[in-house]
């Protein structure tokens, strides 16, 4: 296989490359949360997350042939020390409730937004790392896991995370309760 055709492959594709930059920049973001005051945080994960979902959702089907090259690089103490960094900097406004859509009782269950923060920046930073070896598998094989994870894990995590931030930061526009939508 020449240098053009590497190139063309799905893994080089200009989606996959921005999908990079936003997770890399998530992490960063994250990385240097204890540097931010709360409301900063909230505005950037607010315009973050969402670019995240959708340019995850655009990622190409690619197949992994050598599953082997999954590796994690995220450990458990790097994952407390991010949760922590976050619980300390959301304080109060971390814990939130919601409705699971599998829950056939209909019952409300406990979120926090430093978990699903976390979570995200785990399956991101894994990801950066892993597609950033010399290596063409590894990169298919990041890019095949992480669009797996997008659909049985952060994903759904950003759509929690963007509707509790989206309340937080505008929950004072809310005119459900004035009467204002009477008229539709």
């Amino acid at each position: 296989m020449d240098q053009e055709e590497i190139l063309n492959e799905a893994v080089y594709s200009p989606l996959v490359l921005e999908f990079l930059a936003v997770a890399q920049k998530y992490c960063l973001f994250v990385e240097q949360i204890d540097r931010l005051e709360k409301n900063k945080i909230f505005d950037g994960l607010s315009k973050a997350l969402p670019l995240l979902y959708v340019k995850g959702a655009l990622l190409p089907d690619i197949e992994a042939v050598d599953i082997s090259q999954n590796e994690k690089y995220v450990t458990a103490e790097q994952w407390q020390d991010v949760f922590n960094d976050l619980r300390e900097k959301i304080g109060n406004d971390d814990e939130y409730w919601f409705n699971e859509n599998d829950n056939p009782d209909n019952e409300l269950v406990k979120g926090s937004l430093s978990d699903n923060l976390t979570d995200i920046y785990q399956d991101m930073k894994d990801f950066v790392l892993l597609y950033q070896k010399p290596v063409r598998e590894a990169k298919k094989v990041a890019v095949w896991e992480i669009k797996k994870l997008f659909f049985s894990h952060w994903g759904f995590r950003i759509v929690n995370v963007i509707k509790v931030l989206h309340y937080l930061l505008y929950g004072e526009y809310n005119d459900r309760d004035s009467g204002d939508f009477d008229d539709f």
